[in-house]
Order: C-alpha cells, then structure tokens, then sequence
C-alpha cells in the first residue's frame, strides 16, 4: 500500500511539472511584433507613414493598416474601401493580405482598412512593399518608400 501511495504521488508531481512547463511555453503560431510601422508614397493621392497591427491563427493572418498617406476627399462610411496589401518575405516571395472592411472615415481623416486577410507560413518574416486601396471605384496604388520597422515574424 506504501507503493501506490508513493507512485500516485510522484505522478501527480510530474503532472504538475508538466502543467508548469506547459503553461511558461511561448505560443505557437503567434506574429511577432503586434504592430509596425512603414512609409508609403501613394503618387498623387499623397505620402506618409502607415501602421500595421498583425494576428495570427494558425496559417491565417490579419492586418489592419491606417495611413496618413492617403486621406479621404470626403466621408466615406464603413465597410466601402478595399484593399490588398502586398508583403515580401526575406526569401523574396510575396503574400497578398485582401479584405473589404474599413471603419467610418471622416473627410480629411487617414484611411483605415482591415481586416485584412492572408496565409503564412512558420518562419516567414514579412515587410510591406506595396499597397492598393479603392474607394468607390477609385484606386490608390502606393509603394513603400521605407522599410517596415520591424518586420512581422509568423
């Protein structure tokens, strides 16, 4: 009887362990920083600095970007702007974030968009380079003119 005590303890104690070891684990499949910032040149539409805030679920990242480099002529209401933003890995691939949401924006206020969604791979390290956005049939293409500080780490 002595024995099953004392394996029953010792059981509950490297459970215990584990739980400890478990719960200090870093999270799989967390972007790292959450947020970013990059400069954009958007041509006529205008230039500024924009900041990226990343999540991550699994292989399904999301990106919401507001910028100073475009602004909008007028108020536009929620849910009117779409938008692609284009990343690039250190390998020189590229993965596109898309998506159609945006808050409401005030005239004259930076533009919003996201979230915007795309898939990632463990280990893929990502920087803006370019970005698209259209309202109401109009597009702003932009470009990056510096890079993204820091680059999201997937």
């Amino acid at each position: 009887m002595k024995h099953a005590r004392l394996g029953a303890g010792a059981a509950l104690a490297v459970s215990a362990l584990l739980a400890v070891g478990v719960a200090q684990a870093p999270l799989a499949g967390a972007v790292s920083p959450g947020t970013a910032t990059v400069a954009f040149d958007c041509g006529s539409y205008g230039s500024g600095s924009a900041t990226l805030t990343a999540s991550q679920d699994g292989t399904t990242a999301t990106i919401t970007l507001s910028t100073s480099a475009i602004t909008a002529p007028f108020e536009i209401s929620a849910d009117s702007v779409s938008s692609n933003l284009t990343m690039t890995n250190t390998d020189g691939s590229t993965v596109s974030f898309t998506g159609g949401s945006n808050p409401d924006i005030p005239a004259g206020g930076a533009v919003s968009t996201g979230p915007l969604t795309g898939t990632v791979a463990a280990g893929e390290n990502l920087s803006a380079t370019s970005l698209t956005v259209t309202v109401f049939g109009i597009t702003a293409t932009c470009t990056a003119t510096s890079a993204q500080t820091p680059p999201f780490s997937f």
